[in-house]
């Protein structure tokens, strides 16, 4: 589908009452998306009332790294299952999977609400993210069933501007839950969630894979759609790039709570610092999405990724030389931050191109790949967290030089490009 049909999405659901808007698109999309973010920021303030109760730590001694694991569980249970999320929703159509994993998404967060041993926790954690990747892989795929090229980098970088409301408020609303509840209000929240999609997206979110475009269900063929997403040089090359330099995402969300409270001494506001973050995450991707159609993908995310770089290295320089410094901290870092705006999407969009015909299966490669890297990768960094920025800061720096060679090697040494 061409950029001009794809912006009408009313068009696949003829026949529905009143068809479906974009703007109602975007908030279905960037609702879907959310089921991951809030199931890992709204944690962030409760990790240490949540490794006390499930008898991590004794109450009152010092916070243990190990409490990062109730984020990393949950992420690594997103990562591999999109690979079977990934033929099964080319096979079934979009609808049917995204109600399985939104139920399983519900009924999983709520048995969060009563388990009482951390080992134990971190198993419901690993199969409630199982049921998000599903959720996930339909929002992707849905994408690319309607939209293409600067096209679809446009209109995801809209659904990330909504999107990333959450993460602004979410550490926030797990602060004020821990206010008035204990911790396990958190997990009645994502149940909330997850039943608030699971009626929008019943009520109105139409089948947007046709059964003729369907494929069959066996081992040769999924195997066969991986492959070409190998085979595709742009494909493959910008997946990698992604999952290496998103790691920097997850090491951040990981080790926030310690950096604010313990490194800056910012106590109960670590939300507000950590809101500041998003939102200079959304300010970008509203710019993305208002640039990419007249500069191109690759120019913006060059960029952002060179901008990312010169960011984090000048960080890791300043902080040795001059010590830590909230005032100097913030600002660079937030900046470093922005960056993800513009890569995001564009990576998304660069890679998903070539593979419209098996849109499922590709976000599912996608989504694993660049999941599993960049959760593996943060958890390394975040597990260097020394009471200082410098391991983080660091490890930005080398995973961005990382990405910038991936990303050379993709494009043949040439960046910048307006295709």
């Amino acid at each position: 589908m061409d950029g001009d049909t794809a912006d009408r999405p009313a068009s696949v659901a003829p026949g529905r009452p009143g068809g479906l808007s974009k703007p109602e698109l975007i908030g279905i999309v960037a609702g879907l998306m959310a089921l991951n973010a809030i199931a890992i920021d709204i944690m962030l303030p409760a990790l240490g009332a949540i490794a006390e109760a499930t008898g991590l730590v004794e109450a009152g001694a010092p916070r243990d790294n190990r409490q990062q694991l109730v984020i990393f569980a949950f992420v690594l249970g997103f990562g591999a299952p999109q690979l079977v999320w990934g033929p099964i929703t080319d096979r079934f159509g979009r609808r049917a999977p995204l109600f399985i994993g939104l139920i399983g998404y519900v009924a999983t967060a709520l048995l969060c609400v009563i388990i009482r041993e951390f080992w134990v926790l971190l198993a419901a954690r690993f199969l409630q993210g199982i049921f998000a990747s599903g959720a996930r892989i339909v929002a992707s795929a849905v994408v690319r069933d309607l939209f293409a090229g600067r096209s679809m980098a446009s209109f995801m970088s809209l659904v990330m501007t909504i999107f990333m409301i959450i993460p602004i408020i979410a550490p926030a609303i797990g602060q004020l839950i821990l206010f008035v509840a204990p911790w396990e209000g958190i997990f009645l929240v994502l149940a909330f969630w997850g039943l608030l999609m699971l009626g929008w997206t019943w009520l109105r979110l139409p089948e947007t894979l046709p059964p003729e475009a369907r494929r069959p269900l066996n081992l040769r063929s999924a195997a066969d759609a991986y492959l070409q997403v190998i085979r595709s040089p742009v494909s493959f090359g910008y997946m990698c790039a992604a999952g290496v330099v998103f790691g920097a995402l997850f090491a951040f969300i990981a080790s926030s709570e310690q950096v604010f409270r313990d490194v800056f001494d910012q106590g109960d506001s670590f939300a507000f610092w950590f809101a500041g973050i998003a939102v200079a995450l959304a300010i970008a991707n509203f710019s993305n999405s208002r640039l990419v159609e007249r500069l191109g993908m690759r120019r913006i995310s060059h960029t952002a990724l060179v901008l990312f770089i010169l960011c984090s290295a000048a960080l890791t320089v300043t902080t040795l030389v001059f010590g830590e410094n909230l005032a100097r901290f913030f600002p660079i870092f937030a900046l470093a931050f922005a960056c993800f705006g513009m890569m995001g999407s564009n990576f998304s969009a660069l890679a998903m191109e070539p593979l419209g015909k098996i849109a499922g299966t590709a976000s599912a490669a996608y989504g694993f790949a660049t999941t599993l890297m960049s959760s593996l990768i943060g958890l390394v960094i975040g597990a260097q967290f020394d009471g200082t920025t410098v391991p983080l800061t660091a490890g930005f720096t080398a995973l961005g030089i990382a990405a910038l060679i991936i990303v050379l090697i993709t494009e043949k040494g040439r960046l910048f490009s307006a295709r």
